[in-house]
């Protein structure tokens, strides 16, 4: 298996709109540094623990999303260098990174999570909660967060119809938000959907961001301590 071969074979493929981030989760430095040689600086990663022990030996010119469930107690870990949160899925979340945010002088990127898939084991809000997050007052009074879009994954299954209908559901807010809530802000312009085995489909349905791992970096090692 070529990573380099892998990742330059997807870049070939994607629209110029839709930017790639790798999923890095479970995989060494040392793997991910194969990506980096061959010029990609955009990775992602679903634990913060993991996330902080790859920041702290790699490059620091990585941009890294925080992909995965995130605990609020766990956001000071990331906060000072964390690029984009894409995976914020309640107010009380939102309201500790813009917490910490403060504390390290930054403002940090996010994204609302929306749960889109018929599965119980996925996170997210629901299109009602997603507005009312963007409509509290508590929102309103945050000055170091930037919701620059929403993300969303789509249910696991062989049907493709099904998997196209979530996604063309996202792509449907994210136009309703984008023109009731940041009409004039240009930085409300990501909708991330998509992943290894259906992030064609997400392209079609109005994808910005995708995010591949195993199409990049093969199997995971899950057994690997």
């Amino acid at each position: 298996m070529s990573i380099e071969k892998n990742l330059n074979s997807i870049k070939s493929e994607l629209p110029a709109s839709v930017t790639l981030v790798a999923i890095s989760k479970t995989h060494a430095p040392e793997i991910v540094m194969q990506a980096y040689d061959n010029g990609h600086r955009l990775f992602g990663e679903n634990r913060v623990q993991e996330l902080v022990s790859k920041y702290e030996v790699l490059p620091k010119d990585i941009q890294w999303h925080l992909v995965g469930h995130l605990q609020r107690n766990k956001v000071k870990y990331i906060a000072p260098f964390i690029s984009l949160i894409q995976s914020v899925d309640s107010l009380r979340l939102l309201k500790e990174i813009d917490k910490n945010a403060r504390k390290n002088d930054r403002i940090i990127d996010c994204l609302l999570q929306i749960y889109i898939a018929d599965e119980d084991t996925k996170y997210g809000l629901s299109n009602e909660e997603a507005i009312e997050v963007l409509e509290s007052d508590a929102f309103a009074e945050m000055k170091n967060v930037r919701v620059i879009g929403l993300m969303g994954m789509a249910t696991f299954t062989d049907n493709t119809e099904q998997v196209r209908l979530e996604f063309r559901k996202l792509k449907k807010l994210f136009v309703q938000v984008k023109q009731k809530y940041f009409t004039d802000c240009s930085y409300f312009n990501t909708l991330s959907m998509g992943m290894s085995g259906d992030y064609e489909i997400a392209i079609d349905e109005g994808a910005t961001l995708v995010r591949i791992g195993s199409n990049i970096f093969g199997g995971r090692p899950y057994c690997a301590k």
